[in-house]
């Protein structure tokens, strides 16, 4: 068993950033590249992702977390030149959504 130190510690060695949200779109978790990255920092903890979001966003992911729901792993959120950004399912040991994160992929050229 992992224990959350040891894994605070995994998650923080990530150069990317890491932000956990539940199913209620609360922000639950960032790692330190997440602190790092976002304007608010550690401050978003515990407020509501939509919060951080125009409503075109809001209604994006809204639509993505009904698809997650309804079984799909990851769906590709954001493409830009340098980046491309998903919005993955988090599971618990019985398939349960718990919430999802945001998962950045760089683009190499």
């Amino acid at each position: 068993m992992v224990d959350a130190t040891l894994l605070a510690a995994l998650l923080d060695s990530l150069d990317a950033p890491l932000l956990f949200a539940d199913t209620g779109h609360v922000i639950r978790y960032m790692n330190q590249a997440a602190v790092a990255h976002y304007e608010e920092g550690a401050a978003l903890l515990g407020r509501s992702l939509l919060d951080c979001h125009d409503e075109g966003s809001c209604r994006a992911i809204e639509e993505v977390l009904v698809t997650l729901r309804e079984g799909e792993v990851e769906r590709l959120i954001t493409q830009e030149e340098t980046r491309r950004i998903y919005m993955r399912a988090v599971r618990d040991a019985d398939g349960r959504l718990l919430g999802y994160y945001e998962r950045y992929e760089p683009v190499t050229r």
